[in-house]
């Protein structure tokens, strides 16, 4: 009986400490793994949601899948507008994991929503205050800013014995009638920075004139904010209320295009990350957040846009951008914009969406 006692003993102490073995060798495993970051067995699948543009994301991720090839990505791109009104959607439910690229003020309509967990990625000290949220840990983490720009046809307003336009009145002049087109800020950043900057530059009064006078003159409202860059390139519409790097991209693909930033300044926002707030965050997500702050991600966005949320990052400012960009840029507050985000697009679509392209 003793024995019997003293087998059964020895057996249960036995499974034990091989069962202690294995979970600390599975333990060790998993540290090496992630480069000195503890990682569970977890999946190494994230869903990515941004608005950055097609033509960067590949270039973009390069550093990433080499810092960690075992990372399988699903992006998710589309216009800021459908980003955001998508990421609302699936609110209860959500299917992103980050989200990358994505303008600031969207970011703030999801925090208000609670649907953003708190994370500072590593290196965050060395960004720019006015790139990043002020909470610790911080909601949201910009990279990067884009403005409002003109995209214009020089050989299509010349055939029409047109001066190019500098200002925003002078897109009212009635010589550019049906001329022009612009992004529909409910669907585009892009749209959105350019009527929610107007508003703050002129106050909202002054701003809906403007955006009155300059509806007659508009032929469409796109859902891209590329595409009036786009448009003007192929001389469809000569004039398109774009951003900066599309019409300049525009420009060096062989358009006869010239990007003019607008007199009285540009509107502008932020292209900024954040972690979803969802049942079993990923690391795979913070180190994600992590990489896209890194100097690498950053020396990559500076061949883009002349503004980075790392001070001293841009190097040369890319070819076709004012010489002090961030001169051009409007008294902007972010948090302003995003608490009016709603009701500056409720009024825009009731005066103006008639105009807009159908809806894919």
């Amino acid at each position: 009986m003793k024995k019997s006692w003293f087998l059964a003993i020895g057996m249960l102490l036995m499974t034990a400490l091989i069962s202690a073995c294995g979970n600390n060798a599975e333990a060790g495993t998993s540290s090496a793994a992630g480069g000195g970051s503890p990682q569970s067995s977890e999946s190494k699948e994230l869903t990515v949601f941004t608005a950055l543009e097609d033509d960067q994301i590949n270039e973009y991720l390069k550093s990433f899948k080499q810092q960690f090839p075992d990372v399988k990505l699903n992006i998710v791109r589309d216009s800021t507008g459908i980003i955001t009104a998508k990421l609302l959607a699936e609110k209860d439910n959500p299917v992103a994991d980050v989200v990358w690229g994505v303008a600031a003020t969207s970011l703030l309509v999801l925090d208000q929503n609670g649907m953003l967990e708190p994370y500072s990625p590593e290196g965050i000290d060395r960004i720019q205050a006015e790139f990043k949220d002020s909470n610790e840990p911080a909601h949201w983490v910009g990279i990067d800013a884009w403005e409002t720009a003109f995209v214009v046809n020089t050989v299509e307003l010349e055939k029409k014995g047109l001066a190019i336009p500098q200002t925003y009145e002078d897109l009212t002049k009635p010589e550019y009638k049906g001329l022009i087109t612009m992004p529909n800020p409910a669907s585009s950043g892009t749209g959105f920075l350019t009527v929610s900057g107007l508003q703050q530059l002129m106050g909202a009064e002054k701003a809906w004139a403007y955006l009155d006078k300059l509806h007659d003159n508009i032929g469409i409202y796109t859902h891209s904010g590329s595409k009036p860059a786009k448009m003007a390139g192929t001389g469809e519409y000569p004039i398109g209320i774009s951003f900066g790097y599309r019409g300049i991209t525009e420009k060096e693909s062989g358009s006869p295009v010239e990007v003019v930033f607008p007199a009285e300044g540009s509107g502008w926002d932020v292209e900024a990350n954040a972690l979803i707030e969802k049942d079993g965050i990923k690391q795979a997500a913070k180190d994600f957040l992590d990489w896209a702050i890194t100097d690498e991600a950053m020396t990559e966005y500076a061949k883009n846009y002349p503004i980075v949320a790392v001070k001293g990052q841009s190097g040369d400012i890319p070819a076709g951008y004012t010489k002090n960009p961030i001169d051009q840029l409007i008294e902007y507050d972010l948090q302003e914009a995003a608490k009016q985000r709603d009701s500056v697009l409720e009024e825009w679509t009731k005066r103006y969406d008639g105009k807009s392209e159908p809806k894919s």
